[in-house]
């Protein structure tokens, strides 16, 4: 069987304060594995949550058929440190081979439409080592944010990034750092010469909120009065 092959899938989903959204978001995630037919894990890490957030992502996983757990995290870590003790999380859930198991972040303030997952299979299938995929906005008509490039330089977002995670875990995860671990991620695999594809396409809907959860992310991008292409990029 080729290394190509995806056998098993970890989604990751780090979450802060998020009780309205939360719940559909893991539900959304739990159909499109569903429709994946692949062995899977989930893991929402909530970090220092002061709202309803644990108790409404465990009432989302309650019953679901495969390993969910949700994760209390007290420790005021890093977006990108939440990112890796998520995918640390689903990856123990797996005991799968790191080389034909794919990783997939998102937000806890979107939804994923039922085909994102094989969205990513199949690049993954085809070689690619990591796919960093679109978002529209929860806005009519389900706008792409403002100022994305055309292809080939699509910009990289944690909300609807994939990984496998043999070449994940080579290159030492996420960066520890407070923003920007999407595109640290894909820095490093690109300099450790893997191959990062663009794929699945605004197969994920987030929050247009311009008051956000992550300093320096998509909410602040959007409130800005400096152009979004000057700040978006891969």
């Amino acid at each position: 069987m080729s290394r190509r092959r995806i056998d098993a899938v970890g989604v990751l989903v780090p979450a802060h304060d998020e009780e309205d959204l939360v719940g559909p978001c893991v539900r959304s995630v739990l159909a499109a594995l569903a429709v994946a037919g692949r062995p899977a894990a989930v893991c929402v890490l909530a970090d220092r949550c002061t709202d309803a957030t644990v108790r409404r992502a465990r009432a989302a996983v309650s019953g679901a058929a495969l390993p969910a757990v949700v994760h209390e995290d007290r420790s005021g870590g890093t977006i990108g440190a939440l990112r890796n003790r998520a995918a640390e999380a689903a990856l123990a859930r797996l005991d799968a081979d790191p080389e034909r198991t794919w990783l997939l972040s998102t937000d806890a303030d979107g939804t994923v439409d039922p085909g994102w997952v094989r969205a990513h299979l199949d690049p993954a299938a085809a070689g690619a080592d990591a796919v960093a995929g679109g978002v529209a906005l929860d806005l009519p008509g389900r706008p792409a944010p403002p100022g994305e490039p055309p292809l080939p330089d699509h910009p990289v977002y944690g909300a609807n990034l994939g990984l496998r995670a043999g070449p994940f875990l080579s290159v030492g995860g996420f960066p520890d750092i407070a923003c920007g671990e999407d595109h640290g991620i894909v820095a490093r695999l690109r300099a450790a010469g893997y191959r990062v594809a663009h794929g699945a396409p605004g197969t994920v809907c987030t929050s247009a909120r311009t008051t956000g959860r992550a300093r320096d992310g998509l909410a602040d991008l959007l409130g800005s009065p400096v152009r979004a292409d000057q700040r978006v990029g891969a």
